[in-house]
């Protein structure tokens, strides 16, 4: 702490450095953002609360549980990046000193992402009877090499904490929320398809809940575009681009498929993630098929692209799913900003 006195020099005190101080100002630009914000409140859901007393892990066998339980892990390895990704991004609204409702609205995305860890948890500990997916004995030959892939998703996933931690103060919240709604939009759509497909009720209800609050999470960062992309910096424009193309390569991981040139796994990784897919989904747990996953992404794409030509920010190329644009090819693990 400075320890050099001012009191006795000056009748107020000198200006503050920023960005590194908290506003003492609660101003109201956008309205969207505060029914956002009040959508929140009515929407908070507790994971302890659902209907856990109706679920039984026991009627489905091993090889169901850990298969199951793998999609719970390979959600984890995302979600449960979110709370510290996400409470990054809400002390950056007080430096920034982010009008009221936006600070309240990034508190919001915090709690909700913590709700969508502990669901992953809550899960995983139900199927397995083992809090902890990377230290769990599995019982069967799927569930080793289940097991295995969770393994290499998670050495993946924890390279790109150490980027979005420099990236951050790096980069204005209008870049960070285009990264956001990436991932905000594709997740939307595939909790409320698997909430209207399994046949558990806990995870209906729970899919449910996480749908709704992806919804409400893609709201506020399309309020936010409104508001800054008008006046976005030209240096913002190709930042923006490029990370569009990072979002679509982070969270194929999870979205779809990861990309084998871009992520670091086994050969067998896919072949492994869709024979535990097939048993899960056979259980009835409704993870979309391939070419469910392939249109998910590509609608989510196209709607990401409708906003961003809004403002005539260059698209990416993402020929995975046909979409043409701007060829963007040094994206590494380290450039990340996405979050799920």
């Amino acid at each position: 702490m400075n320890k050099e006195k001012f009191a006795q020099q000056m009748e107020f005190p000198p200006a503050i450095d920023q960005p590194n101080v908290y506003p003492l100002s609660w101003h109201a630009h956008t309205k969207k953002l505060e029914e956002i914000w009040d959508a929140s409140q009515r929407d908070v859901w507790d994971p302890k609360k659902l209907p856990w007393d109706t679920f039984n892990a026991s009627k489905y066998t091993w090889e169901q549980r850990e298969a199951i339980a793998y999609w719970w892990t390979l959600l984890s390895v995302f979600d449960a990046s979110a709370p510290p990704v996400f409470a990054s991004a809400f002390i950056k609204t007080y430096e920034a000193h982010e009008e009221d409702a936006v600070r309240r609205c990034f508190f919001s995305v915090t709690r909700d992402e913590q709700n969508h860890e502990q669901m992953c948890g809550l899960a995983i500990t139900k199927f397995l009877e083992h809090p902890d997916p990377i230290t769990y004995e599995p019982k069967t030959d799927l569930g080793k090499r289940l097991q295995k892939n969770a393994k290499w998703l998670y050495f993946n996933g924890g390279r790109y904490w150490t980027g979005y931690k420099a990236a951050v103060p790096k980069y204005s919240l209008a870049v960070l929320f285009s990264s956001f709604l990436m991932g905000e939009i594709a997740a939307a759509t595939i909790f409320h398809q698997m909430a209207a497909a399994c046949t558990e009720p806990v995870f209906k209800e729970g899919f449910r809940n996480i749908g709704k609050d992806e919804g409400r999470h893609m709201g506020i960062c399309m309020s936010l575009m409104e508001r800054d992309y008008p006046k976005l910096a030209v240096e913002d424009r190709s930042m923006i681009t490029k990370q569009i193309r990072a979002g679509y390569l982070f969270l194929s991981a999870v979205l779809f498929e990861p990309p084998m040139d871009f992520w670091d796994l086994p050969a067998d990784f896919i072949a492994n993630q869709r024979e535990g897919e097939d048993v899960a989904r056979k259980a009835g747990f409704a993870i979309p098929g391939y070419e469910a996953k392939l249109n998910n992404w590509r609608a989510a794409i196209l709607n990401l692209k409708g906003v961003l030509d809004k403002y005539g920010i260059p698209f990416p190329a993402i020929p995975e799913v046909g979409i043409t644009g701007q060829e963007i090819t040094d994206v590494e693990m380290e450039d990340i900003i996405p979050v799920f």
